[in-house]
């Protein structure tokens, strides 16, 4: 597909600190794909499509707008929504449109809009539902492991963010809206769905430089994709805070990825990864967003994707993935034993 020819993708929520991320992440992938940057500060918009480059203009956007906000007849390739969506019109212009859609801010409780919204209209977009850890990337990078082996026991997924590190006003009001509502967190142990609160929402785990580091269970989709993609018994999402005063200069964001089981000859193994990105936890997350764009509009990895609900893994390579990540700039580090 030729981009040049292409409608911009509409990023809603494109100056903030995930959206302008995942517009240079973009930019830096496919630097003739138009972007349109749409926020409500118009000139914040600005700021970030003129730093971006190439291609990319700057547009209004109000998601709690029926019309979004948008100019009367403008059109776009895909809509990707970084912020939350709670009148669901982003999903609705996108299927309007006939377009695809990504939904970034869903937590695993919140998803029922965005699928009576497909079932109501299954044949007019595909949708994508990345409300997982990092935009996905620690759902494929998991994944990546377990093609090593012949049978997966457990997944165990750790995120260490800097305690200060709380991301924009978008990623602030997730993180606002989860304590405001009591989410427990889902998830799978040994074998049984569960919804963990207290002592059995934390986790003890080592991260990339091997510090034991105190978790506290996540309410994303990362869960229930990895238990219908593998025939794992438990699997959970744990984030971590670091101490500032022990980071050195500048932010810094650990993934770790642990998958144990079997390998093909019956021995058991316990494969992970640990993918580091010296910024915010919001670059991680952007890229994960950049790697599903380009993969929804058939840049990259296939055709562009039919009608239908997805999941990430359900059409991005997990090796591919982890290849774009290193290729976006984090350090990748696999070890097994």
């Amino acid at each position: 597909m030729t981009t040049r020819a292409m409608s911009p993708v509409l990023l809603i929520g494109g100056s903030g600190h995930v959206g302008a991320r995942a517009a240079r992440a973009l930019r830096r992938l496919h630097p003739d794909l138009p972007i349109a940057i749409a926020g409500r500060d118009a000139r914040r918009a600005a700021a970030v499509a003129a730093e971006v480059g190439g291609p990319t203009t700057a547009t209004t956007a109000d998601v709690g707008r029926d019309d979004l906000g948008l100019e009367r007849g403008a059109a776009f390739s895909a809509v990707v929504t970084l912020v939350k969506d709670e009148a669901s019109n982003a999903v609705k212009r996108a299927q309007a449109d006939g377009v695809p859609h990504i939904a970034f801010s869903d937590f695993v409780t919140e998803i029922g809009p965005l699928v009576a919204h497909h079932v109501a209209r299954p044949t007019r977009a595909p949708i994508l539902v990345l409300g997982h850890t990092l935009g996905g990337a620690a759902t494929l990078a998991a994944l990546h492991l377990a093609q090593d082996l012949r049978s997966v026991d457990a997944i165990a997924i750790g995120c260490v963010v800097d305690a200060d590190d709380r991301g924009g006003p978008a990623s602030q009001a997730d993180f606002e809206r989860n304590e405001q509502i009591g989410q427990a967190a889902l998830v799978l142990q040994d074998g049984k769905w569960t919804w963990a609160r207290g002592d059995a929402a934390t986790r003890r785990f080592a991260d990339a430089e091997g510090v034991e580091r105190v978790g506290h269970a996540l309410p994303l989709m990362d869960v229930v994709s990895l238990a219908a993609a593998t025939d794992a018994r438990s699997i959970r999402v744990d984030m971590a805070a670091r101490d500032v005063a022990t980071r050195g200069a500048g932010h810094a964001t650990d993934l770790v990825v642990e998958v144990s089981g079997r390998r093909h000859d019956g021995s058991a193994a316990r494969l992970r990864y640990d993918i580091v990105d010296a910024d915010s936890y919001a670059r991680l997350s952007a890229y994960g967003a950049a790697i599903a764009t380009e993969r929804l509009l058939g840049l990259e990895g296939g055709p562009p994707v039919g009608p239908g609900l997805y999941h990430p893994e359900s059409l991005i390579d997990p090796a591919r993935a982890v290849a774009r990540l290193e290729e976006l700039g984090a350090r990748v580090r696999r070890t097994r034993s």
